[in-house]
């Protein structure tokens, strides 16, 4: 009886601790995950959705008035509601809308093609709904991409060096049972994304865009200098017949034009890796690191007669030092200016998850302490941002901070620490280019200093330690993941579960045979490519625009690359479309 009466205490006292514990956890999550490290959680979606052995099927359920009214209206994102079976699971009452930036503007304005890329919300709607898990799936629609596998190659390249990034798949999508066309599947980044890879960390995410076509995915219009442009593809001015001459002094009641505050792009245009004039943007060699004073590598003479004016100030991100960026600055291109929360709106107006003022001002001090290079490893998870610099390196994206685009990534904060997600990835590899580009000068794009657009991954770049894992991870890229056979493994894969549904794609941008030439085209790019980053490690070839600038003879040829044949971006749409698409 004593020894019951003993038990029974003791029981009643560990389910008091055991309350307590729980209790603790609750109230502490974020910190009990500092401890642990911040260990993700494992989704079901993981196997279920992104498994990339077989692809996913999405059907789209719908009344076809709703989808056309949808995609009418598709400069508005305004969601719509409809039913979606995806692997045989159906989910009801999920949002849908057209998604994009350019493209999205790029499409809404071509009267040939209405094949938007699309984004699935599951709880939209329906609180709590998800899809194994997944909080929202991205369907791309490939846009100005005849490979259909730029994205698709990146991300797996992200995947293979664990970085942070989103998860990808191919899906076969239908609407209302009717093939529509084959889309790359992506994870969303919001709460799912962030407990996959970060557990109960309660950070704060923000997508900055300064190029605001279509809103970059969440907010509508163009954004210019001076204001907001919205597109209205059905009340557009028609064009005159024959070469468009502009005449500022005849310009239209009301139009105020002032050539002394236009931005200047090198050429006349284009925004392939050619858009870094000689000098840059930025900051003179005395001034910047090289990352943002010296000008991209090889042969410049698609550039034109562009020389820096003296007299005009120097463009960055949207007015600030290190590129040019339609819009605004607001913070975009991620330097620090000062400590005015306002001048980094970009940034907030870009907020994912709901923050505050508390939360703006660990993000500037984070930016200050990295700009001045105090404390980078508290201020910078630098392991993961060493993995993004690279693999964004090997693709040479010039649609984002590598190039005059201050968009196309998101920037999560925990606990004052920045880091950065990956985002589109479809006008790599000379995508952004104007007039077919220089696939040499692509292909040798500098690996030292890859980002004109921003100072952010300058204290990287100056430190020896951080320098040589950054190579380190190219390094790896080179020698595993192409030269390995990973690149080969994921290539064929891919073209034994596209190929045919390519083929007979009804709203294809590129036709069957114009995609087996890109494909083919890609493949030599990613071979070449990375012979040119395993010269420029070793010393072979030099790593940084002015080194190449001074000395061009050991670059890779890459004259067997027809860049536009791989797909560009097109603000008509995404490519010359053959008549059967």
């Amino acid at each position: 009886m004593v020894t019951n009466k003993h038990i029974s205490k003791i029981i009643i006292a560990l389910m008091a601790v055991a309350v307590i514990v729980c209790l603790l956890a609750v109230g502490f999550a974020d910190k009990l995950s500092g401890m642990l490290g911040g260990t993700g959680v494992k989704m079901e979606y993981e196997s279920q959705l992104f498994d990339t052995d077989e692809i996913i099927s999405v059907d789209i359920q719908m009344d076809e008035e709703t989808w056309e009214e949808m995609l009418k209206n598709a400069m508005s994102e305004e969601y719509y509601v409809c039913d979606v079976v995806i692997n045989g699971q159906k989910l009801y009452n999920v949002a849908i809308r057209p998604k994009g930036n350019t493209s999205l503007s790029s499409i809404a304005m071509d009267p040939d093609t209405d094949r938007y890329s699309l984004k699935l919300e599951f709880d939209h709607f329906v609180d709590g709904q998800t899809c194994y898990g997944l909080d929202k799936l991205i369907l791309n629609n490939n846009y100005a991409d005849a490979t259909n596998m730029k994205e698709a190659i990146i991300y797996d390249m992200y995947q293979y060096l664990d970085a942070d990034a989103s998860l990808y798949n191919y899906a076969s999508v239908s609407l209302n049972g009717e093939y529509r066309g084959v889309y790359l599947a992506l994870e969303g980044v919001e709460e799912s994304f962030m407990l996959r890879n970060y557990g109960t960390q309660d950070g704060e995410l923000y997508k900055p865009e300064s190029m605001g076509m279509g809103g970059g995915d969440d907010n509508g219009g163009m954004s210019m200098p001076g204001g907001d442009f919205e597109v209205d593809p059905e009340n557009m001015p028609e064009m005159p017949e024959g070469d468009f001459e502009f005449d500022p002094e005849n310009m239209p009641e009301g139009f105020d034009f002032d050539p002394g505050n236009m931005p200047q792009m090198p050429g006349g245009g284009g925004f392939g890796p050619g858009n870094k004039p000689e000098g840059g943007f930025g900051p003179s060699e005395d001034e910047a690191s090289d990352d943002t004073s010296e000008a991209p590598s090889g042969d410049r003479s698609d550039m034109g007669d562009f020389e820096p004016s003296e007299d005009k100030p120097e463009m960055g991100s949207g007015g600030g030092p290190g590129g040019f960026s339609m819009g605004g600055n607001g913070g975009a291109n991620l330097n620090y200016t000062d400590d005015d929360l306002d001048s980094y709106s970009t940034i907030w107006d870009g907020e994912v998850t709901g923050t505050g003022k508390a939360d703006h001002k660990r993000v500037v001090k984070a930016l200050k302490n990295i700009s001045e290079g105090n404390e980078i490893e508290k201020y910078l998870d630098v392991d993961n941002i060493l993995k993004y610099m690279a693999v964004h390196t090997f693709a040479v994206n010039m649609d984002s901070l590598s190039g005059n685009m201050a968009h196309n990534y998101y920037l999560y904060e925990y606990d004052g620490q920045l880091n950065i997600i990956p985002w589109d990835y479809n006008l790599s590899f000379g995508g952004m280019g104007a007039g077919g580009g220089d696939a040499t000068e692509m292909i040798n794009d500098s690996i030292d200093t890859p980002f004109s657009g921003t100072e952010f991954f300058d204290a990287l770049l100056e430190n020896e330690e951080y320098l040589e894992k950054y190579h380190s991870y190219l390094q790896q890229l080179v020698d595993e993941y192409v030269y390995g056979g990973r690149f080969d493994e994921v290539y064929n894969r891919i073209r034994n579960q596209i190929d045919s549904l390519v083929e007979t794609d009804p709203t294809a941008f590129y036709s069957y045979d114009e995609y087996l030439t890109a494909a083919d085209m890609l493949y030599q790019t990613v071979m070449l490519r990375a012979e040119s980053i395993d010269g420029q490690l070793n010393g072979m070839i030099p790593s940084t625009d002015e080194g190449q600038r001074q000395d061009s003879s050991s670059l890779v040829d890459g004259s067997s690359i027809d860049i536009e044949a791989m797909g560009q971006f097109d603000m008509g749409g995404g490519s010359d479309r053959s008549p059967d698409n």
